[in-house]
């Protein structure tokens, strides 16, 4: 009787272990995906130049279409919705927060550090360019592992 109530909790354990291994790989997955959308979303926010400024030989970066840029690709890249909720299907299941989104332009001098405090990042910019933190909760599969969301950081300058 012993060796079989032994070899119940083993098994038990065994699968808490199992269950453990699983939830940390897709974690790293998930942050992994998250970070690359975030990357690519600082990218193409800092690709959206001003033409209005570019014609007068001012190289600059459009707000208006760089937050337009950055929403898209976050949208896209994470599937959520317009609120950067996630859709059906998506990897993720909490909402994704928009944390810091600063625009470098041609009226700071380069090379600039940005520099934020509050999510321990720093970062120089050798031409305009744009920071991003968005913040993500990563979904647990099975609650073995404690809660994990991640401040994700990216940034990028205007190629020219």
């Amino acid at each position: 009787m012993g060796k079989l109530v032994f070899s119940v909790l083993m098994i038990v354990i065994w699968w808490m272990l199992h269950a453990l291994q699983m939830d940390e790989e897709v974690a790293m997955q998930t942050v992994h995906e998250a970070k690359r959308a975030v990357d690519r979303a600082a990218h193409a926010a800092a690709q959206q130049v001003d033409r209005d400024k570019l014609e007068m030989g001012i190289i600059s970066i459009d707000p208006a279409l760089a937050e337009v840029a950055t929403l898209s690709y976050l949208r896209n890249n994470l599937s959520l919705d317009t609120q950067l909720a996630p859709l059906p299907g998506s990897f993720l299941r909490d909402q994704v927060e928009v944390k810091a989104f600063a625009i470098i332009n041609e009226d700071e001098s380069f090379p600039y550090t940005y520099r934020n405090p509050l999510y321990d990042y720093e970062v120089t910019l050798r031409r305009p360019g744009v920071v991003l933190i968005a913040h993500v909760k990563y979904p647990r599969l099975f609650g073995v592992i404690a809660p994990v969301e991640w401040d994700l950081k990216g940034s990028a300058e205007l190629v020219y």
